[in-house]
């Protein structure tokens, strides 16, 4: 039997209060679509016995194939396996082999197991009991006339080895020998609506594949995807696409996938045989993270400034007088604070940021979401405003792509 639909159960009380985020269901949405299984239905619900027999009734009743995530292990919440065994009729039983391997993780990390763990070694009768490595509660593949259902336990770790290392290979010699797999070009300073209107007359033009559009504050990414085709059919479509796409996103498409803009700028920095330093204010350290966030940035990035304070502005050479002048949000603070921490580094490459981030301290002239950036390249120092909108972290989160956006244009134009 071919696979080619499944649903997802993700199982947990704490997903419906909002405490926890589903990221597993993200997960196998995208390693199963890379393996030509198209998830067709999510569905959350809380550690309720009725909630998950209906859930997963539904779901075989529906596609024959459901993954569930979460109630695994040896708590009295953890009851997922309990009620699907029952569903399907198929008793659980003492599995020792499991109940070794629990054993032997337990001797690993130097713990003893209590009598409740045992209850993660019961697997249902004529079910195979997926061995996880990463931690103690197995995972389970089910199969009976009713359909399969395949238990993962909820721990991300856990579940991602265990869909990659047990499923995916089960999968693969059932599956449909097409695959559902997608490509993303990466866009930034350009606002949906105006790139929707480059692209809007090559949708049509660019079928069977989709185009979705996916707005963040990083920018705008445009999501083709191509379902149920050959895999080489697939990446020949799919890269005639985002060529297409970047063609008319011009100058505003800087990188494909999950490509960080920052990698992008460190590697033309690397290129262009220049150093980095940053001076930030209302980002209070969030672009330094970015940066050092990719590994091998300290062959370019020198370090930073964050100068937050008025007083602190002043060691790097941004006089009292100036900021009472114009105020600490303003061109001439930002092109002072790009200098003052281009002196201070040695680097040939700085960018400084300073705003208003919010909620208060906005004014009629300058609204929360100002933000002044200002680089230095070579000794040349140019500044720009923008104004953002959103949350006090949304709004610094932009401000950092912005500032990012701004290092890789004059990088590219200044070579």
């Amino acid at each position: 039997m071919s696979i080619d639909r499944v649903e997802l159960l993700t199982i947990g009380t704490e997903l419906l209060l909002g405490f926890t985020l589903d990221s597993n269901s993200a997960f196998l949405g995208r390693t199963l679509s890379a393996e030509g299984v198209a998830v067709v239905r999510r569905t959350s619900v809380g550690d309720s016995p009725d909630a998950i027999r209906a859930a997963v009734d539904e779901a075989l009743t529906r596609t024959g194939f459901v993954i569930t995530t979460g109630g695994l292990g040896p708590t009295r919440d953890d009851i997922s396996k309990n009620v699907v065994a029952e569903l399907l009729g198929m008793p659980l039983q003492f599995n020792d082999t499991v109940w070794e391997a629990v054993l032997a993780r337990y001797r690993r990390v130097g713990r003893t197991p209590v009598e409740s763990n045992r209850s993660q070694a019961m697997v249902p009768s004529g079910g195979i009991a997926l061995p996880n490595q990463w931690g103690t509660a197995p995972g389970l593949w089910l199969e009976s006339p009713r359909g399969t259902v395949v238990m993962l336990p909820g721990v991300p770790l856990e579940m991602r080895m265990l869909a990659e290392h047990e499923v995916v290979p089960r999968l693969r010699t059932q599956a449909v020998a097409s695959v559902i797999r997608s490509a993303t070009l990466r866009t930034c300073g350009i606002p949906e609506s105006t790139l929707a209107e480059r692209v809007a007359d090559l949708e049509d033009a660019l079928a069977p594949l989709s185009l979705a559009y996916l707005p963040s504050t990083e920018g705008v990414d445009l999501r083709l995807t191509a379902w149920n085709v050959a895999a080489g059919d697939a990446d020949t479509m799919l890269g005639d696409g985002i060529r297409r796409l970047r063609d008319r996103a011009g100058e505003w498409a800087y990188g494909e996938d999950n490509v960080d803009l920052a990698a992008i700028v460190l590697q033309r920095l690397r290129e262009s045989n220049r150093t980095l330093a940053v001076a930030e204010s209302c980002t209070g350290g969030m672009l330094g993270a970015r940066v050092t966030g990719v590994p091998g940035a300290s062959d370019v990035f020198l370090g930073g400034m964050i100068a937050y304070s008025n007083r602190a502005k002043a060691a790097i050479d941004v006089s009292p007088e100036l900021i009472q002048a114009h105020g600490a949000v303003s061109s001439e603070v930002a092109e002072a604070m790009a200098a003052g921490v281009a002196r201070g580094s040695g680097a040939e490459v700085t960018v400084a940021i300073t705003g208003i981030a919010g909620p208060g301290g906005g004014s009629e002239e300058k609204p929360v979401g100002t933000v002044w950036f200002a680089t230095s390249l070579d000794g040349i120092v140019e500044s720009h405003k923008s104004v953002f909108g959103g949350t006090r972290h949304e709004i610094r989160e932009r401000a950092v792509q912005a500032a990012l956006l701004a290092l890789w244009r004059g990088l590219r134009t200044r070579r």
